[in-house]
């Protein structure tokens, strides 16, 4: 089995007023039983804004202003990232955004007396359609690349199959445990997805049979003791880390040769689309996706073309017209 690389963890914010407020603020998330992902993902960024304003000399909740904050939204703005490539506007939000709801914190707790980020005008972020849609025959090129003769092999092409089947999140899938699988009903129970909210959504036959020959086959020569009964395991029988799990399907997809890059996200995206395109009922597809808003399924709308292609070739006048239109005559 091939070794794991792990990314360095990145250096602690330092220890500073500044420092400390982040740590009740983080606390007192806790409490309000915030997951630990979002908990683990306002560190993060407001551990690399502490460390932006140390570099600066600013240690203290009362000596950052909304100059300061708009200096360091500059900052992100020009800020490169190892491949040379800017932060997307999409990114450059997600660091500013948990600044603004700690900073509101602070000013409710009296800890300051003003909010400095009450008026910070956040970037606009367009939304995109999905940039990657596969076809049918383009999702089974890349189904069929791992080598299921394999136990690696075939955890790869169940994880796929399960991603392709059901189209939920990377994180998601990571957490999956052995019990929140029914065979039997043919459904999987999804805990504490985004927002904190279960539910149960249908697995295809197909996945279902990868899983359960996975989970028969492979899964016993992964698994390391204590067992926590994660489904799908890495090379050192661990639950996944996100960054290794993308890593992955993005191998597997490039291993295709489709002319197309995609990683876990991917099959959500084609999941949804290709459903909607075969006359599934959007409400539904919000289910599986586990969707607070319908409007944000509603984008699958836009992506899925095919029955606008029938409706446009059978009402559209040019195409009720064969006739060609007529050319002038050159003089």
């Amino acid at each position: 089995m091939s070794r794991i690389v792990r990314k360095r963890k990145p250096d602690p914010p330092p220890s500073s007023p500044l420092a400390a407020m982040m740590e009740k603020h983080l606390a007192d998330l806790q409490v309000k039983n915030y997951s630990e992902y979002t908990v683990k993902n306002r560190r993060g960024h407001i551990g690399f804004f502490i460390q932006w304003c140390h570099d600066r000399g600013l240690t203290e909740p009362t000596e950052v202003t909304r100059p300061v904050l708009e200096h360091y939204q500059r900052y992100l703005f020009h800020y490169r990232q190892k491949n040379g490539k800017p932060l997307t506007f999409r990114s450059q939000l997600a660091r500013l955004v948990p600044l603004r709801v700690w900073f509101r914190w602070m000013a409710r707790q009296r800890f300051i007396l003003h909010n400095p980020a009450s008026e910070l005008e956040l970037p606009r972020v367009e939304h995109r359609l999905p940039k990657t849609i596969l076809t049918v025959s383009e999702i089974e090129q890349v189904l069929a690349q791992p080598n299921i003769n394999d136990p690696l092999g075939l955890r790869d092409r169940a994880l796929m199959e399960t991603l392709y089947s059901t189209g939920m999140r990377r994180l998601e899938l990571a957490n999956l445990k052995l019990y929140d699988l029914d065979t039997e009903r043919g459904t999987l129970t999804i805990r504490q997805g985004k927002g904190k909210k279960d539910r149960v959504i249908p697995i295809g036959d197909r996945a279902a049979a990868w899983v359960d020959k996975y989970i028969r086959e492979a899964r016993p020569q992964l698994v390391v003791e204590p067992d926590d009964h994660t489904v799908f395991l890495s090379n050192a029988g661990e639950p996944f880390c996100l960054d290794h799990l993308s890593d992955l399907v993005r191998t597997h997809v490039d291993a295709a040769n489709i002319g197309k890059r995609g990683a876990c996200h991917m099959f959500r995206h084609c999941m949804a689309t290709l459903m909607l395109e075969n006359g599934a009922d959007i409400r539904y597809i919000q289910q599986m996706l586990g969707h607070a808003d319908l409007k944000t399924t509603q984008i699958y709308t836009q992506v899925s073309i095919r029955q606008l292609k029938l409706i446009h070739s059978a009402t559209h006048p040019a195409k009720l017209e064969p006739k060609p239109a007529e050319v002038p005559e050159k003089i």
